[in-house]
């Protein structure tokens, strides 16, 4: 058996990383993010890949192909393939969240303490590894 299991929300709330991918898949990919107070994912678009995401703690603002939306815990947002969006951290506190790639985007176990490390890397999916992850609500480094 191939797969996921774990807290994602305890993961989620415990994440500092700019990005930190948990899980790849085929045809899916799980990233834990987190964004300091003003800080951006950069906006971007993803002609084949749809994207969702997970505010596990936090608020901001969603752009979709120029329409902003609110959003804050417990807010889920999904972003089709083709759309230009960026998602920005409003509040006072960073931000916690997870996204899933559909296809995988990132490099499998790929981790960037910051968003100009993330920016700085070539990284990019390498193929279609799978694997089987279970995790205790520590996040593992």
């Amino acid at each position: 058996m191939k797969g996921f299991v774990a807290e994602i929300a305890n993961m989620t709330e415990e994440n500092s990383d700019f990005r930190r991918v948990l899980y790849t898949g085929t045809n899916l990919q799980l990233v834990l993010m987190s964004l300091l107070p003003g800080e951006d994912i950069g906006e971007e678009v993803h002609a084949t890949h749809d994207q969702f995401f997970r505010i596990e703690t936090g608020q901001g603002l969603v752009t979709i192909d120029g329409t902003q939306s609110k959003i804050k815990k417990d807010h889920a947002v999904i972003v089709p393939a083709g759309a230009r969006h960026n998602i920005v951290n409003t509040g006072d506190e960073p931000m916690r969240l997870y996204t899933l790639y559909a296809p995988p985007q990132h490099r499998d176990g790929f981790v960037a303490t910051t968003r100009a490390l993330a920016e700085a890397s070539a990284e990019k999916f390498e193929g279609d590894r799978q694997r089987m992850i279970v995790c205790s609500t520590e996040l593992r480094r």
